[in-house]
């Protein structure tokens, strides 16, 4: 296999897997309609940051040793599921509270968008789901005789460039109806719905055998 056949073969797997609804999609799309366009691509470039980490990761092998070893597999696995939970139920709690005042829709400062980023790139770090995927395809697209690490980060490059497009989409479309989007009621629903899908994530990486 050439690189250029590795690249296009897996850009139509990531591809896939990118516009497949998941935990991402989610996170993006609740910090889109509920926060502001700013805190929703800081979210996507951590997951998108993940990513890299990923790549890096398998192509030398830790993720490897992760998919190898149960007691890691565990270990991350456990981890990733508490943090989803932890986060489900924030969201959930501040969902139904009553009386309360609503969290502003739009927080444009630094720390926001510093603290959106780390959220995204905890949870595709913390989702050894991501880890398998990346050690289970890299070994199938790395073109007899090249770099592992190099040929990996152009993948998890690849990875990031259609994320990023799916994200850019994602966000734009919710920023045209964030006018409707950002009343109370509304963002109080959309909490509830990103609180329970987090939660059902993480119970579901928990009691999920690999």
């Amino acid at each position: 296999m050439t690189l250029g056949a590795a690249v296009l073969s897996f850009a139509a797997v990531a591809t896939a897997l990118t516009i497949t609804p998941g935990l991402d999609t989610a996170l993006v799309l609740r910090a889109a309609l509920v926060r502001s366009r700013r805190e929703a691509a800081a979210t996507a470039a951590g997951i998108v940051a993940g990513l890299f980490v990923w790549g890096a990761a398998a192509a030398v092998g830790i993720s490897a040793l992760v998919t190898a070893s149960q007691v890691g597999y565990d270990v991350l696995r456990w981890a990733g599921a508490a943090y989803l939970v932890w986060f489900g139920v924030r969201l959930l709690v501040r969902a139904v509270r009553s009386g309360g005042p609503v969290e502003p829709a739009v927080e444009v400062g630094a720390g926001s968008a510093w603290r959106a980023a780390r959220v995204g790139l905890a949870t595709n770090l913390l989702n050894p789901k991501v880890g398998v995927f990346y050690v289970a395809l890299l070994p199938q697209f790395l073109p007899a005789g090249s770099d592992p690490l190099l040929v990996g980060l152009l993948l998890a490059a690849v990875h990031a460039a259609l994320s990023t497009l799916w994200f850019a989409g994602l966000i734009a479309l919710a920023s045209a109806l964030s006018r409707w989007l950002r009343r109370p009621v509304v963002t109080r629903a959309i909490d509830g719905v990103t609180g329970a899908a987090l939660v059902g994530f993480g119970v579901r990486l928990a009691i999920t055998a690999r």
